[in-house]
This record gives structure tokens, sequence and C-alpha cells, in this order.
């Protein structure tokens, strides 16, 4: 889930701890009264995004408050937090240096160069902490933009791809595809089918 810098407000952000990696488990179920809470808000959250009633502004701030106590709730569940170490360490700068430049590169070793790592420390301090290399999580969050602007603007896909730091349509295409198992057309259709 990822939102702008202050979203959520400061005292959520710190409660959350927001500002500490992802857990090595970050879509862990929850069990028993965690389940049925993070259940309930997740029914809440659905019905309030589906459902746009009096002023916009409201239902955003509704949407906004339901977004945090689903994140206060995933904060707080058994083993949601990592622990600080070198890696995690390591793991944070990346994810930050990630999310500040991944429209202008999808290399690792460009942001193993500018970090002061190797390759292979910020794959294994990416695997501890996020469960996966680092090179999947610098794809995952190119595809996660691509997806956004494909069902929230009427950007082409053209357009998106060079947006995301792609040398050309076809190469764009062919990554969404292979990532997404369809292409920016596609999923575009099918995700503007879902939504009405």
């Amino acid at each position: 889930m990822l939102f702008p810098p202050g979203y959520l407000g400061t005292a959520t952000a710190a409660v959350a701890r927001l500002d500490r990696p992802a857990s090595r488990s970050p879509l862990m179920v929850p069990e028993g009264a965690d389940a049925e809470a993070v259940r309930g808000v997740l029914d809440l959250l659905e019905g309030e995004y589906r459902a746009v009633s009096g002023p916009l502004e409201a239902h955003v701030e509704v949407v906004r408050h339901l977004v945090a106590v689903l994140v206060l709730r995933l904060a707080h569940l058994p083993g949601a937090q990592s622990g600080d170490t070198a890696a995690s360490e390591a793991f944070r700068r990346f994810q930050q240096a990630v999310e500040r430049d991944y429209t202008h590169t999808h290399r690792v070793e460009d942001y193993a160069a500018r970090l002061g790592y190797s390759v292979r420390t910020l794959t294994r301090a990416t695997r501890a902490t996020a469960g996966c290399g680092a090179k999947r999580f610098i794809d995952d969050r190119v595809l996660l933009e691509a997806k956004r602007l494909l069902v929230h603007t009427d950007l082409s896909a053209t357009a998106i791809g060079e947006r995301l730091g792609f040398p050309d349509a076809t190469v764009f295409t062919k990554f969404f595809r292979r990532r997404a198992g369809e292409t920016p057309a596609g999923f575009r259709t099918r995700a503007s089918g879902t939504r009405h």
C-alpha cells in the first residue's frame, strides 16, 4: 500500500512505525480476533470506497481515516515489526532510493553504486526484510505505479512507459505483460470494468 508522505498524519505514522522497513512477511494472515478486526475495517473501507455519498471532501477524509485504522491494525499484528539490523538499514536506504528514482532507473546496479553497497548486499537486505530480491522490489514498485496510472489517468501506454523510464512503448509493454500477465490495454479495460 503506497500513499504520499503526510497522508496518514504524523501521530498515525509514528504509532504505526511507518519510518521503519517492511516486515519479512508483509502479507501475513491475521487469526482470531485480529482477523475479525482487520476484516471489519476492510469491509468498511470497501463500502466507503464504492459508495461515494455527500461532499467529496468528506468521502476522502473518511477513506483516509479508514486507511489509517487499517495500517494501525496491520502494524501491530504479532510479528509485524522487524528488528533494527545492518540489513534493515541497507533496505531502508534502498527503499527510499527506489521511491525517489524508480522512474529514472530500474537497475539494482545503479542503486548499489549510488548507495555505496554491492548488488549482493542490497539483494540480501531486501530479501531479509521484504521477502524478495532487489530487482523484484524495483519491478514491483514500477508495476504498481504503471497500474495506478492506467486506472486513474487517461495517459496512453506509451506516455506511461515514458514517465516510468522505459526507452520505448515496446519495452514497457513487454515488461508489463511479463509481470502482470496481460497488456497495459487489457489491464486498463479489465480494471475499468471492475470499478463500475
